[in-house]
């Protein structure tokens, strides 16, 4: 009797497990204070069909077998711990589902909240109170208009502006994206963008690809200590390990590139692993095969990402991660005979680009106990840029002349090598500490010459016999210094405060900085919290303004001309800011969410003019122009910033998810004219909406089909009157002193629409995803951009730029 019990549970099972496709589920435990794992462990599926479960080993890893396809959810409940429930995870076919979690030590009685499948095993900052956005690659790819791109993706997201279709820069809470710091691996990276321009941290098209990255953080003010030279934002990725134990591929044909990502063991007994991720442009391979995409301005790019991960018995983890990518473009204009009727852009120059980028990091993670890690880094980041353009003379009838004199020509290379150590302790279950150093070496090699045209220069053995004007040369090394420690202390379940200070030394100009930072927590009732933070910030300016040449200098109070050359910039200081936060969370559900922030930032030491202007650095980094300064400057600017900032957010769970974010904020300044103005980012307002819903179809409800949108609207494009005579002695715009950024385009709006096709088959998972930008083709402007007609040169030479119509993306994924 009793085996015939055991027999009809086998076959019931049999029926629900084999009867439909399963996949292992697996990952690492660890303690979220250091990152240590966790033994004992129980893992359970939260399936009320059948009862999956399993325990944790000596290092916290634990595996999940026979897993059905499709979304579940798990459960891990360990003593003295938070039970962390971890929802609506998407098991599919094609690939075993890695499931990383931290656990929380010092269990309370709370309302179950939703946490993100992880794939992080490295050690976690806990250091942060609020302006902290944790993601998932789900959302990369789950939210309409992302492209698959983590910086894109975080425009949705309050207090940050998106309204550029044609670049990916992060601008924070008003502040120029050049104040955005990137990090991989706990490594100050250079912008992970390919086609970047020196000075800015965004680009057309990332770098960054999706299929290696782990869940990660996303910082909007007021972060700690551990993070420095940054006055926005802060974007730190993470590297996911490879399988350890199963050989899997997955490959992917898309507008946007085409892939090829490959991992699993180096050693199954070690644990060893290793991840290659490989993307081509698409358009590239177009254009290789005489294929006709319609435009002359082929991009072409490639980049690549590699982890190797080996962890030892005694030893710690050992490490290797890498990403780096290659991009050129030819924008040949003096093959367009006719002037079209709506421009994007001038046309008066032919202009070849080229970037490269690329990060190599070792790192060495050693537990001394089950309290206190250590890790060690060694890096070495490099940037490099080449531009050429050639002046493009066009007679009446818009017919290029045969002569194109080369007017501009620019090499920059940055690298720099790191060598980062902290050590993490949790000296018990409420105080832990961690402190630690970045040394930097930066290594520079700029040149940069122009010759500068007015409207009136039209014949080119004139223009040719001109001499370049040299903006900059130099080769240069110097150091930076980071010292930092962070503190954090639970007073009980409902109380947390975290302080630290960073300090910076730049052996450059001997300048330092020292930055206090502060956060307070209090959960005043079960689902609803008050956050402070406070934060003092200071970012070196871009590397290449210290050596660029300005034509005038202020000597004695008075400007002359800078006949000897003189590096004028080289004394510039840290700009440095003061950010305040005040947040409220509300968890109303278990999958409904409000949060609402405060924030107020002032800004000082901004470079400016020694002449009066309203030129000031915080104007800088959203373009693909560069800076040059005139006149020499001085850390003499001020600005301000605040708002406040609205998100309700329902995260997935029965078939839907939705989210509002929504802010209103100002955003202003004072140049060395003394005369306060909006800066180049003060749209005022900014909103998202967006949503999606998931069915399960087909035979078994195996397949996955997803339908999304989502809806911006925000404040337009700040602009300035020009001045006419001024544009045409540069053949640029140059606009009105007095009156910068008095005027505002249409405000920006856009919807976007997605739908995504999973199928689950043996052994094999397909996603077939469209994404449809803009699928109202509104026509946003973007700037005034400067194109004379040389038919008629006393006409206006200012025409509007407009931003991306409708553009539909796809891509076709197989993991297998």
């Amino acid at each position: 009797m009793i085996f015939k019990k055991h027999y009809l549970l086998l076959v019931l099972i049999s029926n629900v497990v084999f009867g439909q496709l399963t996949q292992t589920v697996k990952g690492k435990i660890t303690d979220k204070e250091i990152g240590i794992g966790l033994p004992g462990v129980i893992v359970q599926l939260k399936n009320s069909a059948i009862t999956i479960a399993s325990t944790s080993d000596e290092n916290g890893n634990y595996k999940l077998l026979n897993v059905p396809v499709g979304r579940q959810s798990f459960l891990f409940t360990f003593t003295s711990y938070k039970s962390m429930p971890v929802n609506d995870v998407i098991v599919t076919s094609g690939k075993e589902m890695i499931v990383n979690v931290e656990m929380e030590e010092n269990t309370i009685s709370m309302t179950e909240v939703e946490v993100k499948a992880s794939s992080d095993t490295d050690v976690v900052n806990t250091m942060q109170s609020v302006s902290m956005k944790a993601f998932s690659i789900e959302e990369t790819e789950r939210y309409p208009g992302s492209r698959s791109d983590p910086a894109r993706m975080a425009a949705n997201f309050a207090g940050i502006q998106g309204t550029n279709d044609s670049r990916n820069d992060i601008v924070v809470r008003g502040n120029s994206p050049a104040g955005l710091l990137w990090r991989l691996e706990e490594i100050d990276i250079p912008n992970p963008n390919h086609f970047a321009v020196p000075g800015s941290a965004g680009g057309p098209q990332s770098l960054i690809n999706n299929k290696y990255l782990a869940n990660s953080e996303f910082y909007t003010g007021a972060f700690p200590a551990n993070y420095g030279n940054a006055l926005g934002g802060v974007f730190d990725l993470k590297m996911r390990n490879g399988n350890n134990e199963k050989h899997e591929r997955t490959f992917q044909f898309g507008f946007l590139g085409t892939e090829l990502a490959l991992e699993g063991p180096i050693s199954k007994k070690s644990g060893a692993s290793y991840l290659v991720s490989y993307r081509y442009s698409t358009l590239a391979l177009f254009n290789e095969v005489k294929f006709n995409i319609g435009s002359s301005a082929v991009p072409f790019y490639q980049d690549l990402g590699i982890r190797l991960n080996f962890p030892t018995k005694k030893a710690g983890v050992f490490s290797f991660t890498g990403i780096g990518g290659l991009s050129e473009v030819k924008i040949i204009l003096s093959k367009t005979y006719e002037r079209p009727s709506e421009l994007y852009g001038d046309l008066n120059r032919d202009q070849y680009f080229g970037t490269n980028m690329g990060v190599g990091i070792l790192n060495h993670t050693y537990g001394f106990n089950s309290r206190t890690v250590m890790k060690t880094s060694l890096a070495y980041g490099v940037q490099t840029v080449r531009t050429d353009h050639y002046l493009i003379l066009r007679n009446k009838d818009f017919i290029p002349k045969d002569t194109l004199p080369h007017i501009l020509r620019y090499r920059f290379y940055e690298g720099k090598t790191t060598l980062s150590w902290f050590i993490k302790s949790k000296l018990n279950s409420k105080n832990s500490i961690k402190y630690g150093f970045f040394i930097n070496r930066i290594d520079v090699n700029f040149s940069d010459s122009v010759k500068v045209n007015s409207l009136y220069d039209t014949i080119a053995q004139v223009i040719n016999n001109k001499a370049f004007k040299t903006r900059i040369n130099n080769i240069s090394s110097f150091y930076l210094a980071q010292p930092y420690v962070s503190y954090t202390h639970k007073f009980n379940g409902k109380l947390s405060f975290n302080a630290g200070v960073l300090s910076q030394y730049v052996t450059l100009n001997n300048k330092y900085t020292i930055e206090p930072r502060a956060g307070l927590k209090y959960q005043f009732v079960s689902n609803q919290s008050l956050s402070f933070a406070y934060g003092l910030h200071s970012q070196m300016q871009q590397t290449y303004l210290y050596f660029a040449v300005p034509d005038s200098i202020v000597s004695n109070n008075v400007l002359v001309p800078n006949t000897k050359r003189e590096l004028a910039n080289m004394d510039l200081d840290f700009t440095k800011s003061q950010h305040f936060v005040l947040a409220h969370d509300y968890l109303v559900t278990k999958y409904l969410k409000l949060k609402t922030e405060v924030y107020y930032q002032y800004l000082w030491n901004v470079p400016v003019y020694q002449v009066s202007s309203s030129v000031s650095m915080l104007n800088r980094g959203a373009t693909f122009s560069r800076f040059f300064p005139t006149y020499s400057m001085a850390n003499n600017g001020t600005g301000y910033n605040y708002g406040i900032e609205f998100t309700i957010e329902k995260v997935f769970h029965k078939h839907y998810f939705f989210m509002y974010s929504g802010s209103l904020f100002e955003s202003k300044y004072v140049g060395s004219d003394g005369v306060e103005h909006n800066t180049d980012f003060n749209g005022n307002y900014m909103m998202n909406l967006l949503g999606g819903l998931e069915y399960n179809i087909g035979k078994s409800k195996k397949n996955i089909l997803s339908f999304g949108t989502k809806f911006t609207y925000g404040g337009g494009k700040l602009y300035s009157p020009v001045n006419i005579a001024a544009s045409n002695a540069i053949m640029d715009v140059v606009a009105q002193n007095d009156k910068v950024n008095t005027l505002q385009f249409d405000p920006y709006n856009r919807l976007d629409l997605r739908v995504s096709y999973k199928i689950n088959s043996k052994r094999v998972g397909t996603e077939i995803a469209l994404d449809l930008v803009n699928v109202l083709s509104a026509r946003n402007v973007l700037a005034l951009s400067y194109s004379p007609d040389p038919a008629d040169l006393t006409a206006d030479p200012l025409v509007k730029n407009y931003q991306l119509g409708f553009l539909p993306l796809f891509y076709v994924k197989v993991d297998f």
